[in-house]
């Protein structure tokens, strides 16, 4: 029984046509792909399904019969249920307050019955919650944890999953993955939108692949190399790997020491001796799960914890009691985890967000900004980093995810910033946008910046890393170049397990 199926559904907008013609068909059971380039309208296509954008043309069959879905509420009583790339999430409120607006009346007997059920489901799924955590003190990770228990408390027949995986640990990947699986022989249809096609690959029945808003190919994943779903994604003009050559760094740009903190914020990771250099001229990964002390380490390089001066120094200059105008100042350019609402502020332009953060420069003069200096730096970014927009004038939040994360470390990049910190850099784009940040970092890196990523991809951080380490519970693993750490040490590291491999070398 075909659970759904969409015909000749097109989405215009202003300047971009988002879908054009679409067709797609889920069986009940079945777990479908839904694959394509940033922008390619995957997204648009899914919240037409969730009734949050309503379609120009085209029609919508739900188990056989027609159907216009008339909002969220309309598709949830359909039993359609999705989690967002961007999360909906109220942040001065609770995980079980933000579940309870989501689910009918009827199904919320009391918060602290809701509240079991939230720990059970989560503990069972292996994306453990506490259901009295407020969401602005969860790391993005956790809060896309709320947004796929939430789905799960619902009776989905179809369940969207907006790039479901981009931040969680290979173990929890794993653990989503024998969900899925049992959904959907339970009969739940499974729409799944990835730019891992590895994990497509591992995990999926069919695939359909949008490029321009258009459907270009269909397949079974399994009986498809990788290749040939990336080329039917990004046409043949992109490359599809590169290999970077190690560097060794040169002078210590960004030193860290023997930093402990402790934040106010109850629900915070307190930070443990932390000492951590990072050189002129090299990439510094490091790895971990998701709510370990990343956010923290990275206010405190940021400038928006403070700490004392001396803990944190750029190039011999103690920093750590400065904000983040003045680190600007010294070099620091930052990229982080949250696009909008803190890479970006949603509501407006591309040109004034490229302002945000380059006001430093000759964007501004004696207090007067230069018009045209701006809309032409913030053109530059569209660009040299091939993002897809209607134009400098277009909102922050009209971008599809991976198309923003372009714009947002472009800004940084063409700053040419001496230090760059960068939070999850390729978190949700596609295989192209992937290889254009990261030949991006590299070509930075060898001009001299010091590079500090942070990131939960493994893959990513083997790929670029010069030296790399893992954070766990608020303390920092020994420090040593890629090619010394394996996979299975890194996973140690990233336990909490710091014991070093015999005769190998460790240094900070």
């Amino acid at each position: 029984m075909k659970r759904i199926e969409l015909t000749n559904i097109t989405k215009r907008y202003p300047g971009a046509i988002a879908n054009s013609a679409v067709g797609i068909s889920v069986d009940a059971g079945e777990i479908h792909a839904l694959l394509g380039e940033n922008g390619a309208g995957k997204s648009t296509l899914m919240k037409i399904i969730y009734g949050v954008v309503k379609p120009d043309e085209g029609e919508m069959y739900w188990e056989g019969e027609r159907v216009q879905v008339r909002g969220a509420s309309h598709a949830r009583e359909l039993g359609i249920g999705m989690v967002f790339q961007h999360f909906s999430l109220f942040e001065t409120l609770t995980v079980t307050e933000n579940i309870a607006l989501s689910l009918p009346k009827s199904d919320v007997v009391s918060m602290e019955s809701l509240k079991q059920r939230i720990e059970e489901v989560s503990t069972r799924y292996g994306m453990k919650l506490d259901p009295n955590r407020y969401v602005h003190t969860l790391s993005i990770g956790e809060q896309q944890r709320v947004e796929i228990v939430r789905c799960l408390l619902q009776d989905v027949k179809l369940l969207i999953l907006d790039e479901p995986t981009s931040v969680l640990t290979p173990q929890e990947v794993d653990t989503l993955f024998k969900t899925l699986r049992k959904l959907a022989s339970e009969g739940c249809s499974i729409l799944f939108i990835s730019h891992k096609l590895d994990e497509v690959r591992a995990l999926c029945d069919n695939a359909t692949i949008l490029r321009g808003g258009k459907v270009s190919g269909d397949c079974v994943p399994r009986e498809t190399t990788t290749d040939e779903i990336a080329r039917l994604m990004v046409g043949n003009d992109t490359p599809l790997s590169e290999e970077y050559k190690k560097a060794l760094g040169q002078e210590v740009f960004l030193r860290i020491k023997a930093l402990s903190f402790q934040s106010d914020d109850p629900f915070s990771t307190t930070l443990k001796d932390i000492s951590l250099q990072v050189k002129s001229g090299e990439i510094m990964g490091v790895a971990g799960v998701a709510g370990n002390g990343q956010e923290e380490l990275l206010n405190l390089i940021s400038g928006e914890e403070v700490c004392d001066a001396s803990a944190v120094t750029f190039a011999g200059e103690a920093v750590g009691n400065l904000g983040p105008r003045q680190r600007r100042e010294l070099g620091l350019g930052f990229v982080p985890e949250e696009r909008l609402g803190r890479g970006a502020v949603p509501d407006m332009s591309l040109a004034n967000n490229a302002l945000l953060t380059a006001y430093h420069g000759d964007l501004v003069d004696s207090g007067w900004i230069n018009s045209h200096k701006v809309k032409s730096f913030a053109a530059q970014i569209i660009e040299q980093f091939k993002v897809k927009a209607a134009g400098i004038d277009a909102q922050a939040k009209s971008l599809s995810g991976g198309n923003l994360q372009k714009y947002i470390i472009g800004r940084e990049i063409i700053q040419a910033p001496k230090l760059l910190v960068c939070s999850h850099p390729t978190w949700g784009v596609d295989i192209g946008a992937a290889i254009l940040i990261r030949h991006a970092l590299i070509a930075l890196r060898d001009q001299g910046a010091a590079i500090l990523v942070v990131s939960e991809d493994i893959d990513e951080l083997y790929s670029i890393s010069d030296r790399i380490c893992a954070i766990c519970d608020g303390e920092l693993s020994p420090v040593d170049e890629m090619k010394n750490v394996s996979i299975n040490q890194l996973g140690k590291w990233m336990a909490g397990d710091f014991s070093p491999l015999t005769n190998q070398a460790v240094g900070v």
